[in-house]
């Protein structure tokens, strides 16, 4: 077995580039004032940062994408990953919503979220990513 698909608590590398990715995504949408998907790559960045975690830990990421959910997981390792439970409850709304348009949230008329929304989404998500990588001893 060449070691494909075996959970290697050290290989969360990836995990990582995934949620730079996300977060650089965001920063730059919000840039060009595309709100929606600032939200839903905020959520990205901070799903991919929760994974990032249980793999340092040698715990297979489930696929799911309830930050909550994910957040209940982390907390059987961290206690201290409880700072994180209103930035995940924040963001979790925000993953189905901008990808299926009848479940939009937002402050505008067309459910949209607003620059406002993507802000609060984007600040949730660099405190998530910048949490977990001072636990994984990384620099993002």
């Amino acid at each position: 077995m060449n070691g494909a698909g075996k959970n290697n608590k050290h290989d969360f590398a990836i995990w990582l580039r995934l949620a730079q990715d996300d977060l650089a995504s965001a920063k730059a949408l919000i840039e060009e004032k595309i709100y929606s998907q600032v939200c839903f790559h905020s959520q990205q960045a901070a799903e991919k940062m929760l994974k990032a975690f249980l793999k340092s830990q040698g715990v297979a990421p489930p696929k799911i994408h309830n930050l909550l959910e994910l957040l209940q997981i982390c907390l059987e390792k961290d206690d201290a990953f409880i700072a994180l439970e209103p930035g995940c409850e924040y963001l979790s709304r925000f993953y189905i919503a901008t990808r299926y348009p009848e479940a939009l949230p937002g402050s505008l008329a067309q459910g949209l979220p607003d620059l406002k929304e993507a802000k609060k989404a984007l600040g949730c998500a660099k405190e998530i990513v910048a949490f977990t990588a001072k636990k994984l001893c990384v620099n993002i």
